[in-house]
């Protein structure tokens, strides 16, 4: 009776856990199909923006969706309203202090399947180095390869330090904000 090695037997317990292992499809972002907006009122007047740089890492398990995990970043220093002054307020310490807090980023601790591709995901958002837990009902679609995951973050500005010294006053631009996302992502299982 021969013995193994113990190199031997490190690789069988490797390729067993490789297939013991779940399977999923390699995911990504398609950023050419993808948004992520804003909205907030200033002096009781719609003002929207939006993102321009934005990068998501997803795990995400069809047939176990508690077992995904989500990571998702945007650089804040891609925030445009479309008028050049407001644009060049935006990176200032006052608003997203780009030069500090380069990305703003979300991390899933848990994702709940609620039927009809619509699911609630758990986790922490974190910006300008402030960091809260959200609760966002995200609603998968598919079309072809392509699954889109949408849904809407209320949030308050002030609660993450977004318009501070002098823009802390609500009446000027309200503490309320809705980010709108679109995210297309390939890859993904049947759901």
């Amino acid at each position: 009776m021969s013995k193994l090695s113990p190199f031997a037997l490190f690789a069988a317990a490797l390729t067993a856990a490789a297939f013991a292992a779940p399977v999923m499809a390699q995911q990504a972002l398609v950023p050419a199909q993808s948004a992520v907006n804003f909205e907030a009122k200033q002096m009781g007047v719609p003002i929207k923006g939006h993102f321009q740089k934005f990068d998501a890492k997803i795990a995400f398990d069809t047939a176990k969706p508690e077992a995904s995990k989500i990571h998702f970043s945007v650089d804040t220093g891609s925030a445009t309203m479309g008028v050049k002054e407001t644009d060049a307020e935006l990176p200032k310490a006052e608003w997203f202090n780009v030069a500090k807090f380069p990305q703003a980023t979300f991390d899933s601790t848990a994702v709940k399947a609620l039927g009809g591709g619509k699911y609630q995901v758990d986790g922490t958002l974190t910006i300008k180095g402030n960091v809260q837990k959200v609760s966002l009902p995200v609603t998968l679609t598919q079309s072809g390869t392509t699954t889109t995951a949408a849904g809407t973050l209320p949030l308050k500005r002030l609660t993450y330090a977004i318009g501070d010294g002098d823009w802390k006053d609500t009446s000027m631009v309200a503490d309320e904000v809705q980010v709108q996302f679109k995210l297309a992502l390939t890859g993904v299982g049947k759901i």
